[in-house]
């Protein structure tokens, strides 16, 4: 009877004690969710604060922001702040700043504008040439940065007025530029090959149903992945709620891309599919190489990454050659939505570059931030600048508005980490 007695005992306690194999693999999936989301909470609070300006903006304009073609337009205008955020993203990683890509684009788009207009080359050409430019503004401000050992900040400040004077005696007033194919570049999209279904561009759906697909396919991939590796593997639960958001996401911004342009063409824009491959690669480069992981290397402890054999000079050079590359593709992608080349072409690229990085959570002392980061940070930029653009704010009110956001994005950086310090 005592042992009966017992028995039970326990069983009843058991539930107030030790939890069953099922309550235990609950809590492991709840602790789980709760250690992803906090682990990700800086990532997570940047794509809230986009849908927030988004949803402000939305209101504020009467519905346009959203409109289709103001969608497009949105990606067109600002494919400059996607492009030079990746390159500022690796430069600031580095613990370095570049404050002459402005003026860069500046100097790069008269090139090309010279090269088209007065030298008569073809404009496939002309990009080279303008590709060709960009990598030996990178050599020039690499080679102070890392072998003379100039600081960024001076090197290319010092960048900023030689570029920009450069800019100002090539280009002189303006110069514009004819190439109906140079000019496409920025303002044309990919061929309707699938025809319009109700309304819609079928190449656009096709590519949404397969970047959904892959993204799936991706998370799926990467959870067992890590469950192989002998790791816990991210809860189902959170899989298909991350999979239901982003098709959710991939779904509307199809919809906008399919139903935009005019009654000749529409659909995904050329500019756009150039900012994704660029996107795709840097990603790659950043988190998959030697190069990558080197920058994090660097930026992190440069002194431990030296003692480690990483050789830090060829790695900030390399950074400033990317940079000059990524200033020639801005370059081209400005001067061919403005279709002409002017001294003021450029004029505070950097500073949404920049804000961009800080936005998306790059360290302001270098070693941390990511594409996706930088890239959403581009992202509330191109809102901001859209939305304002479209209540016809007064540029100095947006000069002040945009320099807010940037220190607010630096400040919490610093109170963030001296709070986990």
């Amino acid at each position: 009877m005592r042992s009966s007695t017992s028995t039970q005992s326990q069983e009843k306690a058991s539930p107030q004690g030790k939890a069953s194999p099922k309550e235990k693999a609950s809590q492991r999936g709840s602790n789980s969710i709760t250690s992803i989301i906090a682990g990700n909470a800086r990532q997570y609070g940047i794509m809230l604060a986009l849908v927030a300006i988004v949803v402000i903006f939305e209101v504020l304009t009467d519905g346009r922001l959203l409109l289709p073609n103001n969608f497009v337009a949105l990606i067109q205008q600002n494919a400059y702040v996607f492009i030079l955020s990746i390159g500022m993203l690796m430069v600031i990683i580095g613990t370095h700043i570049d404050l002459s890509v402005g003026s860069v684009v500046a100097f790069i788009g008269a090139v090309g504008a010279i090269a088209m207009q007065q030298w008569h080359v073809n404009w496939f050409i002309a990009i080279l040439i303008s590709l060709a430019v960009g990598l030996l503004v990178g050599v020039w401000q690499g080679f102070w940065v890392a072998y003379v050992g100039v600081p960024a900040f001076v090197t290319t400040l010092g960048g900023m007025l030689i570029f920009r004077g450069l800019a100002t005696v090539l280009a002189g007033e303006s110069i514009g530029i004819t190439s109906p194919e140079f000019r496409g570049i920025a303002k044309d999209y990919l061929p309707n090959i699938f025809g319009f279904w109700g309304g819609l561009d079928g190449l656009t759906i096709v590519v949404g149903i397969i970047t959904f697909v892959l993204f799936v396919v991706s998370q799926v991939v990467k959870r067992n992945k890590t469950i192989k590796a002998g790791l816990e593997g991210e809860p189902v639960g959170w899989l298909i709620g991350k999979s239901v958001i982003a098709g959710l996401l991939i779904g509307f911004i199809t919809y906008l891309l399919a139903s935009s342009g005019n009654a000749t063409q529409g659909g995904i824009p050329i500019i756009l599919v150039i900012v994704a491959v660029l996107v795709a690669a840097y990603y790659f480069v950043l988190n998959s190489t030697v190069f990558g992981r080197n920058i994090y290397a660097v930026g992190g402890n440069r002194k431990a990454a030296i003692l480690s054999g990483i050789d830090s000079k060829k790695v900030d050079f390399k950074i400033f050659l990317n940079m000059g590359f990524l200033a020639a593709i801005a370059a081209i992608a400005t001067l061919s939505r403005l279709a002409s080349a002017t001294a003021q072409t450029g004029m505070e690229f950097e500073m949404d570059a920049i804000a961009a990085c800080f936005i998306g959570g790059a360290a302001v002392a270098g070693g941390v931030g990511t594409i996706p980061g930088a890239l959403t940070g581009a992202l509330i930029m191109g809102v901001l600048n859209q939305g304002l653009s479209i209540l016809s704010v007064d540029a100095a009110i947006v000069k002040t508005i945009k320099g807010l956001v940037v220190i607010g994005a630096v400040a919490f950086d610093l109170i963030s980490k001296r709070r986990k310090g």
